[in-house]
Order: C-alpha cells, then structure tokens, then sequence
C-alpha cells in the first residue's frame, strides 16, 4: 500500500493495447509495460484516461491488473500498481475500489464525478465515502473532462480525509497547486503534462504524465534536477520536451500516444474504440521525426 511519502517521481499511465478486432491485446501489454517497468518510475498506472478507461469493462481491468502484477514479479524492484477507479457514482467506485484491493493495487486514482455536476459537499462526500473502503486513494482533479472545478476548500478538504493519500492536478492552471502547497495540504502529483516543470517548481512532488510513456528518463530528469535545485539544467530539460508534448496533444490522448508506440513497435496496432478515433494524416507527420530520436 502506498503511503503519502511515496508519492514522489514520475508515475506512467498505461495505454489499453488492442487487437485489430477490437480486444484487449495482453501480449503487447506484457511487453509494452515491461519495458516501462524497467525504467525508474514511481508506479504505473492502470485504467486511467490514457487507458480508456470509459470503454474497458471491469473484467479487462482485471485483466491487465492480473498481466501487471505478473510483469512485476521478477523485477529487481518494486512498481507500485495505482488503479483507476472512480466514476460518476460512489456505490460504482466503491464496488471497483474493493475489487481494486482484492486486485493487489497499491493505491487507487478517484476521479471527481464527472457529469451529475454534484456540489462541492457532494464531491466531498464522495471521495468520504470512497476512502472509507481502506484502499488509498489519490484524488484526481481534471474540469476539462469532469465538468466541475474543486473549490479550493473542498480540495483543502479532500486532502485531509484518512485514506487519501495526495492529489493528480490536472488543471490546467497553477491555481490549486499554489493553494495546496502554501498551506502544505500534502502530495500533489502534476498531471497536466505542458506545466510539469511549472507545477514541479511550485511544489509538486512528482507527475501522473501520459508523454512519459515516451522518452521517460529525460521526465525522470526534469524531476530529479529540480530535486537537486538545479532548476534552469531543469527548464532546458524540460523545454526541449515541449514539442513531443504538444503533438501528443494535439489530437484526444491516448490516440497520438498509441500511434507512436506503435510505430516504435512497442504495441501491435494503434487500435482505439469508439468514440475515439485514430489521429490524422497531418498529425502523423508532424510525429514522424520523434521515431528517429525515441
């Protein structure tokens, strides 16, 4: 189980890899998450938004949380295992968080409720209720997909329940992460990964980042060169990341990111399902170059 002093570094969400029919691909998962696992990351992350978690059944889920722990067995060291939980409904997340447990997770990520737009003391009562099952729970911030902005009490609030453990802030401003920090409230892990840097610089104690699927020592760098105060060497890092970061961007995540793992023949295909659509000619061409240098 993770404990909040543990939440330091970069921590990867994995993608789903699927077959050209459409099924969850467990044989390039092995071999995808393997190598990432050989990296010094913090954890990874399973059935996150990178993952496509609205459209992978539970019993995938515990596909791949089954093939994760397997992966993991004979590592030199151990990869903490973080499982996406949460949904709009706390009876759901409660029942997934179990399950999540019984899965061996380390920690569980709990996304606000998205699209009911419950209230503030909603909010609260959820993640309540959520971190009564005895799993920890990383709180997860995103308005861009939620619908709905923490306040910056209730997010003060959250954070000083028993069980939560810290908090991924993907907000897409430095706002609650200055809030959180100036009133030390605990672990914020960035997740918006264009102000890594900025957000690593004002506290953050690491990053939940999809573009570290990619190039994932130099994010490990950005991290551990702020560590050391050395924060321009930091910045220089950091900028000459920007241009892959934008491009995994620039069309829905994961679908940039699984076409260039698939190029780098990391995945079998770039396989996405619906609503989700595979990236645009324009798109793969302004990727191209970084298959050169990953």
């Amino acid at each position: 189980m993770l404990k909040r002093e543990d939440l330091r570094g970069v921590f990867v969400p994995v993608v789903t890899p699927f077959t050209q029919g459409g099924e969850l691909d467990l044989a390039s998962y092995q071999n995808y998450a393997g190598q990432l696992a050989e990296q010094d990351i913090a954890g990874l992350i399973v059935n996150g938004t990178t993952g496509e978690a609205p459209t992978v059944r539970w019993e995938e889920v515990r596909q791949l949380a089954e093939a994760t722990q397997s992966l993991l067995k004979n590592k030199k060291r151990a990869v903490p295992v973080v499982i996406g939980t949460g949904t709009n409904d706390t009876a759901s997340t409660v029942e997934r968080t179990e399950s999540a447990a019984n899965m061996g997770a380390d920690a569980v990520l709990v996304v606000v409720p998205y699209y009911s737009k419950p209230s503030q003391q909603g909010i609260l009562e959820h993640f309540r209720t959520v971190a009564r099952v005895g799993v920890p729970v990383i709180a997860y911030e995103i308005p861009s997909r939620t619908g709905i902005r923490l306040s910056m009490d209730t997010a003060r609030a959250i954070m000083e329940l028993d069980g939560v453990i810290g908090i991924k802030d993907s907000s897409d401003s430095l706002e609650l992460i200055g809030e959180l920090t100036r009133h030390n409230a605990g672990p914020v892990l960035c997740g918006d990964d264009l102000h890594y840097f900025a957000k690593l610089a004002l506290g953050a104690v690491g990053g939940i980042l999809a573009s570290a699927n990619v190039n994932t020592q130099r994010f490990i760098d950005v991290y551990n060169l702020v560590q050391k105060g050395e924060i321009l060497a930091a910045k220089q890092t950091f900028d000459a990341l920007i241009p892959l970061v934008q491009g995994l961007f620039r069309e829905p995540n994961p679908a940039p990111l699984k076409w260039l793992l698939a190029s780098l023949g990391q995945i079998a295909t770039d396989r996405l399902r619906l609503p989700l659509m595979p990236i645009s000619e324009q798109l793969k061409k302004e990727l191209e170059p970084w298959l050169h240098y990953l």
